[in-house]
């Protein structure tokens, strides 16, 4: 059996656990096995995931589980998947991904690949997977061994896909020890754009701006339609915007279906950050800035006349 962490926010799915939904199930068709999910906590219409693939859905509530703790969470993953005979584990390769997955094969003596981004193909019974290695410059394909297997999927790498129905939801408990931190209080984004590591649609700016109170002609773009902003390293780093907008290989990894980047020149620390994006569109009025080179389309003028332009266009097509 596939077991499929699902995390929620809130007690909402987001695009990312879905997608780990779909991954689950299409992996356990090609084993020839059941797509089962686990949800910890209290979660919305938890068994609308049968519509993306799962069998059946597992909710687990227990006190120590309330706020994430890698440790604590590692104990609930595998504790379910020992007592439900899961041979193979998948969750999202976000931040609590990234936390977990090392732990969760570690603790099931089980083989791991972290950032998959494409659908497993059968090697006897073994599994391979490919995954992005050299920020993307390369492509490793991995051959997991072993009766357990666990495997942390890249956000954005399939879409969602409603195939299935809404399916039973059976209520599990495992002990639990309780965490050694304890969250006092959090601060959480609400309304707005998706954040980064989850934004299909990014317009970043860089030192081309000249100054920080010009940005607002990036926030009309985004704003129209319906993107996140971002940054290059230089713009944070003097406070023209919030770190947290920062991406690139020293920032955050983004793999957006449009990335629209206005006055970065693309140095390969930039560009190893957002370069698994599915189309990049750069404005820059120089033409030897190596952005062009991995551009899917590029504008070479300046960027003060074409972004307001293009908004504006955005606007007309619109209405």
């Amino acid at each position: 059996m596939v077991l499929v962490f699902v995390e929620n926010s809130d007690g909402k799915f987001k695009k990312a656990a879905l997608e780990a939904v779909t991954y689950g199930r299409k992996t356990a068709d090609l084993l020839g096995s059941e797509c089962h999910a686990l949800v910890i906590g209290a979660a919305d219409n938890a068994g609308e995931l049968g519509n993306y693939g799962a069998t059946k859905v597992y909710q687990l509530s227990n006190d120590n589980l309330n706020s994430f703790d890698s440790q604590t969470y590692t104990q609930a993953i595998s504790g379910v998947a020992n007592d439900k005979g899961a041979s193979t584990i998948i969750l999202s390769n976000n931040a609590s991904g990234m936390a977990l997955t090392g732990r969760l094969a570690a603790r099931l003596d089980a083989a791991c690949v972290s950032g998959a981004n494409a659908l497993p193909t059968l090697d006897g019974s073994n599994l391979r997977i490919k995954k992005n290695i050299f920020s993307g410059k390369a492509i490793s394909e991995m051959t997991l061994t072993g009766e357990k297997k666990v495997i942390s999927v890249t956000g954005n790498s399939l879409k969602p896909e409603t195939i299935g129905s809404p399916c039973e939801v059976e209520a599990v408990s495992v002990d639990v020890s309780a965490p050694k931190s304890k969250v006092i209080s959090q601060d959480k984004q609400t309304g707005g754009p998706a954040p980064l590591p989850e934004a299909e649609l990014v317009v970043s700016a860089g030192r081309g701006m000249k100054g920080p109170e010009n940005w607002g002609i990036i926030e009309d773009l985004a704003n129209i339609i319906g993107a996140t902003t971002a940054c290059s390293r230089p713009v944070a780093d003097t406070g023209w915007r919030p770190h947290h907008e920062h991406v690139g290989q020293t920032g955050v990894a983004i793999r957006p279906n449009l990335y629209i980047a206005a006055g970065i020149s693309g140095a390969i620390q930039h560009l190893a950050g957002v370069n698994q994006s599915k189309c990049i569109v750069v404005i820059n009025k120089d033409p030897e800035a190596p952005f062009f080179k991995a551009a899917d389309y590029g504008v070479c003028a300046d960027l003060f006349d074409v972004v307001p332009k293009l908004t504006e266009a955005i606007k007309k097509a619109k209405a």
